[in-house]
């Protein structure tokens, strides 16, 4: 029994003093990992860094990332290697201590040609991780640390437009323009344009458009395209629809257009009121081009009269006495010649 026991001691103090110099299977609860930002647009950056909480002698981080959005750009803190889908980084202090980290980060720039919106995630994982002076391995991180984060254009709100092409006249159907449009529109899977209409007391109005099934709509009254909604979004978009208003009285109107996602209890995405005066005065009058003014285009209408070149008669012609003179004078002289 006292040799069983003999072994036992001998064999614990052996496993004490191999064991005593370092520490296994120890958990590295002080990590920490950030973006830069979550929310990058086409042709930015974007960091990722990952902080320690303390010294780490040796290390290898693994960062995954979607390369149908990313370019891997950079890296600090150790050797790295661009394996397509993810990033290796390695570290060992080769000075036994004297230089190790607290950090670490990688770098990613968005490819420049994406136009839709794109949640996406980076993903870390580590091993090989241990203390400065290497008397502490910490536990592999295979559970991925994940951090959340979108691609996204830099979105430009739709505008609406109702312009009329001639004059309006009520009870007639007077064209009228009808555009939406965007450089850069949010994309909407099922988006539908939808008008409203203030009218005076007794009067109607109706926004007509005809589809390509020859399909007669009412805006105001029913709205255009499929009842579901259509799919919008991307680069220049625009739409151009050739409209025709009837307004029945007259008097003054507002028609309200309104782009509604239909996937979000028809929340507006984009809306304008236009107003409509309907007279008796059919005629499209146009604004005169010549700014100046009143004063200083009667100033110029005075500096530009002529001056007389002839002066006007005036007075007796002295030619008339001296010819009565010389009359009388010739017929004294024939009178006193014949005595």
């Amino acid at each position: 029994m006292k040799k069983i026991i003999s072994s036992i001691t001998i064999i614990a103090i052996f496993t004490v003093l191999i064991f005593s110099g370092k520490t296994y299977a120890v958990s590295l609860d002080t990590i920490d990992v950030q973006l830069s930002k979550t929310k990058v647009a086409p042709g930015e950056e974007v960091s990722l860094n990952i902080n320690f909480g303390q010294n780490l002698g040796a290390y290898t981080f693994d960062v995954s990332y979607d390369n149908n959005l990313f370019d891997y750009v950079s890296a600090d803190g150790g050797t790295a290697n661009n394996t397509g889908d993810k990033i290796r980084v390695v570290f060992f202090d080769s000075t036994g201590g004297t230089n190790p980290r607290t950090n670490m980060s990688v770098k990613f720039k968005a490819k420049s040609d994406i136009t839709t919106s794109n949640p996406t995630e980076l993903a870390v994982t580590g091993n090989g991780l241990s203390n400065a002076d290497a008397s502490i391995t910490f536990d592999d991180i295979t559970t991925p640390i994940v951090k959340n984060l979108t691609v996204e254009p830099n979105y430009v709100d739709y505008t609406l437009k109702l312009e009329p092409t001639g004059p309006i006249v009520k009870e007639k159907e007077n064209p009228m323009t009808l555009i939406y449009s965007s450089p850069m529109g949010r994309y909407y899977e099922h988006a539908r344009l939808v008008a409203e209409a203030t009218t005076p007391a007794g009067a109607t109005v109706q926004l007509l458009a005809t589809d390509n099934a020859n399909l007669e709509h009412d805006i105001i009254q029913s709205g255009w395209g499929d009842p579901q909604g259509y799919k919008i979004g991307g680069k220049d978009v625009s739409q151009v629809l050739q409209t025709r208003a009837v307004f029945s009285n007259l008097g003054d109107y507002t028609i309200t257009l309104k782009l509604i996602d239909r996937d979000n209890s028809d929340q507006v995405i984009a809306e304008k009121s236009v107003q409509f005066k309907v007279s008796n005065n059919t005629q499209i009058t146009t604004p005169p081009t010549d700014t100046q003014k009143p004063e200083e285009t009667n100033k110029e209408q005075t500096t530009n009269k002529k001056t007389p070149t002839k002066l006007p008669k005036t007075g007796i012609n002295i030619y008339v006495p001296i010819g009565i003179v010389l009359f009388l004078l010739i017929g004294a002289y024939v009178y006193f010649n014949k005595k």
